[in-house]
């Protein structure tokens, strides 16, 4: 189990036990927008999903934000390693009410500095829909720049989006 601490945030191993507070984005229109992912209709459909990771894949740092301030799990994200590209594919999904307030660069800058002592980065790379300008900002915030062009669509292939590939090299 990871734990890393930040200056308003705990990041930790989700598990199963975490499906109430995490089905409150993963049932969030908003937030589903631009996620390949469909919306979580239940507590139970997020719960079966959960039960399908692999919390010790050392592939995957998909760590949960909690909120010190209260405690809470307000979002999730991390690295993800594609050997493809020899880059950390960077992922995140935070509760509305707290969008805006850089918690996710907070939480991923901490995620990217753990893998790195852990295994060392050479990239990091992150797509995002052309009008998820809020996605964008995150990138930026990261200090990663514009790559190239490229598509992704919804797992059930309802929506195709156009979008922008960033990506950040290290040493």
């Amino acid at each position: 189990m990871i734990r890393i601490e930040t200056e308003r945030l705990i990041l930790r191993t989700v598990t199963v036990d975490d499906a109430e507070a995490i089905f409150k984005w993963a049932s969030d229109p908003d937030v589903n927008t631009f996620m390949i992912y469909p919306l979580h209709a239940n507590a139970d459909v997020t719960r079966e999903w959960l039960k399908t990771r692999d919390i010790n894949d050392r592939d995957k740092y998909d760590l949960g934000f909690v909120l010190k301030e209260t405690d809470e799990l307000i979002g999730q994200g991390g690295l993800f390693y594609h050997e493809d590209l020899d880059a950390w594919a960077v992922g995140y999904n935070l509760r509305k009410d707290y969008w805006g307030q850089g918690l996710v660069p907070e939480a991923i800058r901490a995620i990217i500095d753990y893998v790195d002592k852990e295994k060392g980065i050479r990239a990091i790379v992150g797509e995002f829909a052309k009008d998820n300008i809020k996605s964008k900002r995150v990138m930026e915030k990261l200090g990663m720049t514009y790559w190239k062009d490229g598509q992704y669509s919804k797992f059930d292939g309802s929506v195709t989006f156009d979008s922008c590939k960033y990506i950040k090299e290290f040493k």
